[in-house]
């Protein structure tokens, strides 16, 4: 029998909270009614109770040279681009900020939950007409930028210009991300998103850039960069160099990472945190994009929401991140393996044309840690038992709560629970069951564990 001890668990870092991303789909919401429904879903009391939130600044598209075919994969933008009187429109501050504005609308409609107390302004790409393929998608040769040097401070300007706009909207940008995942190839022969791909060099004169211009505007937000898509590679390079340079760190509000690539890698989470994080304690680190890649589950099956319970679990309590944010929200119903199934990655699953979505069972799995770990929760050591498809992750709410999150990937189990309480409740999910409540009472230092299964037990005085 596996046992824990809440009373002699080790504290680590202090949780600031989960999220997820709007880019994508939140301009695509057909009606008020469905609108509100996601909006209570995600960052409503009732719901996950979210309190991050990531906007998408979109970077349009030519439609005479446009290589993405999917329309859920592009975003319009802000900026008018008018290639007779570029000039004009550039110094003159050229936007139409009804663009975008289903999505602007849904963003005011989650902050008017209360919840919200970090939005981050990202883009995945400058816009379309900056770069030197004049797609959003990435440079005509793969691993290679797709911004000309010569664009850099036009890529600074229209950004800072968006976010000015925002915040004089009362809109509470307290982040921007102009960078996102700069390793990868974007670009080459197949595409099928924006992106931009940048080299350290290159990563390093725009964030520079950027800080330098946040000080001439005086703009009350921070860096939250450089969304790095992976934990290994050249993401402790990109911190070693943004380390060193002053003017960035001055300016940096969080070093974003995301965690994919490493799903049965529990190492690199514990390396990256010993070598890194914990090796730089005045540095926020941010978990800030995951969904299984690929999604090898379907979506209304228990595996998907397992997966997704132990790496959040994993990047809490192994990688010690401060925040987890989810990829994106909603994503199209996709059956890309033709036996019927969804294999989309998001935590809703949306029809091509949002007639319909429905809840996807990993959900439930981001529920299980978002809806009982309210911020400044503290994240205690673990218990795995990898060979046994076992994971304990073990928290305490800053009201003396506290918290265990089981996440049982193997046969049916039992585990022994020391800990100083006298009432608990239980909530599983599992292949027939979604966060259902199936035990409220006092505390009972014995917990059986169903076989595939989540639980998430709330154990006080």
């Amino acid at each position: 029998m596996t046992k824990i001890d809440f009373n002699g668990a080790k504290e680590k870092q202090t949780l600031l909270g989960f999220g997820t991303s709007a880019c994508w789909w939140s301009h695509k919401i057909p009606s008020p009614e469905m609108a509100e429904e996601l909006a209570e879903l995600l960052y409503g009391e009732s719901g996950l109770g979210l309190n991050i939130y990531r906007y998408n600044i979109g970077a349009g598209w030519d439609k005479n040279n446009c290589r993405v075919d999917n329309p859920w994969r592009r975003v319009e933008s802000f900026y008018i681009y008018d290639n007779e009187n570029e000039d004009e429109f550039y110094h003159g501050g050229g936007y139409d900020w009804e663009r975008d504005k289903a999505a602007y609308d849904f963003m005011k409609l989650c902050l008017k939950k209360g919840k919200i107390d970090t939005l981050v302004l990202f883009a995945n790409s400058p816009h379309y007409s900056f770069t030197a393929s004049g797609q959003a998608s990435g440079a005509i040769v793969h691993h290679t930028t797709n911004l000309p040097m010569s664009n850099y401070k036009r890529f600074v300007d229209y950004f800072l210009d968006i976010t000015e706009h925002f915040i004089a909207d009362g809109i509470p940008v307290n982040y921007i991300s102009p960078i996102n995942e700069p390793q990868w190839k974007w670009g080459g022969k197949h595409v099928w998103q924006e992106g931009c791909h940048y080299e350290p060099d290159e990563l390093l004169a725009i964030l520079h850039l950027f800080a330098e211009e946040l000080e001439k505007r005086q703009l009350d937000v921070k860096l939250y960069t450089p969304e790095s898509g992976e934990l290994f590679g050249v993401t402790e390079q990109y911190f070693e160099r943004i380390r060193a340079d002053e003017l960035i760190m001055k300016h940096l509000g969080v070093f974003a990472v995301h965690s994919y690539h490493s799903d049965k890698d529990l190492q690199i989470r514990r390396d990256f945190s010993k070598n890194v994080i914990n090796a730089n304690p005045d540095v926020r680190f941010d978990m800030s994009e995951w969904c299984e890649l690929p999604c090898k589950h379907g979506t209304k099956t228990i595996e998907s929401a397992l997966i997704a319970a132990r790496i959040i679990g994993w990047d809490l309590t192994e990688l010690c991140a401060r925040t987890w944010t989810s990829w994106v929200a909603v994503n199209q119903i996709a059956d890309n393996k033709g036996d019927g199934r969804d294999y989309s990655d998001g935590l809703f699953s949306a029809s091509d044309s949002f007639a319909y979505y429905y809840i996807c069972k990993r959900y439930y799995a981001f529920a299980h840690f978002a809806k009982f770990l309210p911020i400044g929760s503290t994240v205690l050591e673990s218990v795995t038992d990898e060979a046994g498809g076992l994971n304990l992750f073990m928290f305490r709410t800053p009201d003396g709560e506290e918290i265990l999150v089981a996440v049982n990937e193997g046969e049916e189990a039992e585990i022994e629970i020391s800990a100083n309480a006298e009432f608990e409740k239980a909530y599983l999910t599992d292949e027939t069951q979604s966060l259902s409540c199936v035990y409220d009472g006092k505390f009972s230092p014995t917990l059986k564990l169903k076989a595939k299964s989540i639980t998430t037990v709330k154990l006080w005085k």
